[in-house]
């Protein structure tokens, strides 16, 4: 049993349900106090100094800084076709427990990358604090977990591009890259901290569920060598069969198969890049594929 699963069995209660409908509602509070009363915003933020001198506050209302200070159309189209469908899918698909761990998470490498930081610099960046420290990394890493969870999963890009989540996945680490590089190139190599913490958060929540699994390198060749053997040997059956005067060769026999879906009946003989797991909610050894695995109803 995982670490995470340990903690779930002890602590599951505590998720926090829909929680995604909760953040977003953090970020309309935020969009409307930054046009309302932006002097109680910044009250809110994350400062260090502040925090230090006794706004105890500071460390969760910090959470209301909206990702971003740009349109707010544009703002409530991302949330109502973008992140709140992720965040609910991505809830379904863990369960409230470890999603709600999962931003948690989030929010707590963010604040101690900001206690570190006001420490290394002596407080002399903490007047940004509004600009540097909000949520949008941490909105970003919901996106890179949903990535790695449905990489195959097709969105439009602008509503008209089909496109895989998981070369949209490879864009944003490909351009948070990018910002780190830039950032310390101009000397403010402390505006990378949040996507620091971001990373950190999305990288070690993966490594303590094991669920980097299906991209190690090990697995990637293992379903190379599988794919490349089942063409050969698919290949030699269709040959055979069409040099008998009965006809063409008969198809692979299910019972060859040794993984086979509980809900589609599908194997790895249909189709080798299918991934088959067993459910651990479900009463009894049932085995799912990846289309089928949190979308089924738990057999009690």
């Amino acid at each position: 049993m995982s670490f995470m699963e340990k903690l779930e069995r002890k602590f599951g209660k505590l998720g926090i349900p829909n929680l995604t409908l909760y953040i977003i509602i953090c970020y309309v509070i935020g969009y409307l106090l930054m046009y309302v009363n932006p002097g109680l915003l910044n009250m809110m933020n994350l400062n260090v100094s502040m925090i230090l001198k006794g706004q105890i506050w500071r460390v969760i209302t910090w959470i209301v800084s909206p990702p971003s200070s740009g349109n707010v159309l544009l703002f409530v189209v991302a949330v109502l076709f973008f992140y709140y469908p992720i965040g609910n899918m991505l809830e379904r698909a863990w369960g409230s427990f470890r999603y709600t761990l999962y931003i948690l998470s989030g929010i707590l490498f963010t604040v101690a990358g900001a206690f570190i930081l006001h420490f290394i610099t002596g407080g002399m960046i903490d007047v940004f604090a509004s600009y540097i420290f909000t949520t949008y990394y941490i909105s970003l890493s919901v996106f890179l977990a949903y990535a790695l969870c449905f990489p195959d999963m097709q969105i439009y890009l602008y509503f008209v591009i089909p496109i895989k989540m998981k070369w949209m996945a490879y864009l944003y680490v490909a351009l948070m890259a990018y910002d780190i590089i830039k950032d310390v190139r101009m000397g403010i190599w402390y505006m990378s901290v949040p996507i620091v913490a971001s990373l950190l958060n999305f990288v070690l929540f993966f490594f303590g569920t094991r669920n980097v699994q299906r991209v190690s390198p090990k697995e990637i060749k293992r379903k190379k060598d599988f794919a490349r053997a089942m063409s050969m040997g698919q290949a030699r059956s269709f040959s055979a069969g069409v040099n008998k005067k009965n006809g063409p060769a008969p198809a692979a026999d299910i019972h060859g198969a040794r993984h086979k879906c509980a809900i589609c009946g599908r194997t790895e003989l249909d189709n080798a890049d299918l991934e088959f797991r067993f459910c651990s909610k479900c009463n009894g050894n049932y085995e799912y594929c990846q289309d089928h695995l949190f979308t089924h109803m738990h057999v009690q």
